[in-house]
């Protein structure tokens, strides 16, 4: 069973509030709440736009009985599909502002990335480190051969 945060509200309270933050960051494309539920709103919205890649019917079915609207249904299988078909991953992104007057709860923006008027640029990625040649483990390291002992070195030079 995997683990989600409670947030302090019952079942049904809190899946309808995840549903209509979801919509409304497709929408909006960027939205200001609390950090945990910012971070449970990432999971939910990478869902989402996972399922917006897919395209199929099944996909747009599943979509749609969890986001609320035509219009976010639609940007979601259109523009967000298209924007993010070569990302595998980590379609939003989470940005700490501030603290809230009044109950002193940390605030979050969550965003997607690769839009306009981003927060933060997206970082590029890293290029992938060049193939090593696999070890072969029956021969002996430059190490050993430096720091063998004389008498090896010895008796390899009189058996030659």
């Amino acid at each position: 069973m995997t683990k989600f945060r409670k947030l302090g509200r019952p079942a049904a309270h809190r899946v309808s509030m995840l549903r209509s933050l979801v919509s409304q960051l497709v929408k909006h494309e960027r939205i200001e709440t609390t950090v945990a539920k910012a971070k449970e709103v990432r999971r939910l919205a990478d869902n989402m736009v996972q399922l917006g890649k897919e395209g199929t019917l099944h996909a747009s079915r599943r979509a749609a009985a969890f986001v609320r609207g035509d219009d976010v249904l639609h940007k979601l299988f259109t523009e967000l599909a298209y924007r993010y078909k070569d990302r595998v991953g980590g379609y939003t992104r989470f940005l700490r502002t501030r603290i809230r007057m009044g109950d002193a709860a940390p605030m979050a923006y969550i965003e997607f990335v690769d839009r306009e008027n981003e927060l933060r640029e997206a970082k590029t990625p890293k290029p992938q480190p060049p193939e090593r040649a696999p070890l072969d483990p029956w021969t002996k390291s430059r190490a050993s051969q430096q720091w063998a002992s004389p008498k090896e070195n010895a008796n390899s030079g009189s058996e030659n």
